[in-house]
């Protein structure tokens, strides 16, 4: 189906949850949180029929992936257009809500590319940690010293790692995936603003961790915003040993080196947010300031 068709699909649909949850839901939040639970579940419903459509069909690899970007760009069209119905877009909650669908969006080429990747999974920070100090205790015991130094030592060493909460420390980022015998561990942020201290640390830190393990560990930053529209969080990720940044354009085309799909022709032959969204949520985010992040 076209985007078009996608559009009026999911729109059908969001009606029916509409009248719904304006008969049997009173607060706005249990409405928003209904609406969006209700439609993630046709969306699904949705992608499951493509797939199976495309087996039989033997579709080519673009053929597919294209009807499901079609697919949830028009999910996410009526979300957005649906949830303003029943509770009004916060700036706040508009920026942050267009970071969290903006990165599994550019995950879909990932997840069905058209070049060989292979997705995996990041490894535990437990067994990173035992295989430091296990490197450690090797280097010690190398050293030729008299034993009581090298337990000394080795006591002195393990005092840091009582501090450190292993629980706590998440090597998780939004997407890992292997290519060429290279594991990429990639993040996605739709911009970084005032409040990122405790992200951008917690970023050097599981990049600097992923720098420990050997080259062939990468760490990568997809940035939705322009670069100069970001404050020095960015900076100083782009200046750390760690992350390779890719801001707007950037990033589009690293993807496509990635994926072997150019998701940037496929935004600007398909999305038209501004005119796809509906009329009062346009006008909301007009009034608000809010339709710069409709910037894909």
């Amino acid at each position: 189906m076209t985007k078009t068709e996608w559009i009026s699909d999911f729109q059908e649909e969001a009606d029916k949850i509409l009248a719904y949850v304006e008969r049997n839901v009173r607060n706005h939040k249990d409405k928003a949180s209904e609406m969006n639970t209700r439609l993630r579940a046709y969306r699904d419903i949705q992608i499951e029929k493509i797939k199976l459509k495309s087996r039989k069909e033997t579709w080519d690899k673009e053929t597919f992936l294209n009807e499901i970007l079609c697919l949830t760009y028009a999910f996410y069209i009526i979300m957005l257009t649906y949830r303003n119905k029943v509770w009004k877009y916060e700036y706040m909650a508009f920026s942050r809500r267009i970071g969290e669908i903006w990165e599994p969006f550019c995950r879909l080429p990932f997840e069905y590319p058209i070049r060989p990747l292979r997705m995996i999974k990041p490894p535990a920070f437990e067994t990173v940690q035992e295989q430091i100090r296990s490197v450690t205790a090797s280097y010690i015991d190398s050293l030729g010293l008299d034993k009581t130094i090298q337990e000394e030592l080795k006591r002195q060493y393990e005092i840091p790692w009582t501090m450190v909460d292993s629980g706590g420390i998440k090597l998780g980022l939004d997407l890992h995936f292997e290519q060429n015998g290279i594991h990429y561990n990639c993040d996605f942020k739709s911009g970084f603003s005032s409040n990122e201290k405790g992200n951008t640390n917690r970023l050097l830190l599981v990049a600097s961790i992923y720098h420990y393990l050997g080259e062939t560990e990468k760490t990568v930053l997809f940035v939705r915003q322009n670069e100069d529209e970001n404050n020095h969080y960015l900076q100083m990720l782009k200046n750390s040993p760690y992350w390779q940044v890719y801001c707007a354009e950037e990033s589009y085309s690293v993807m496509k080196q990635f994926t072997g799909f150019d998701m940037r022709q496929w935004l600007d032959t398909h999305a038209d947010w501004t005119n796809d969204i509906g009329a009062e949520l346009r006008q909301h985010l007009a009034d608000n300031g809010l339709l710069k992040y409709l910037t894909w």
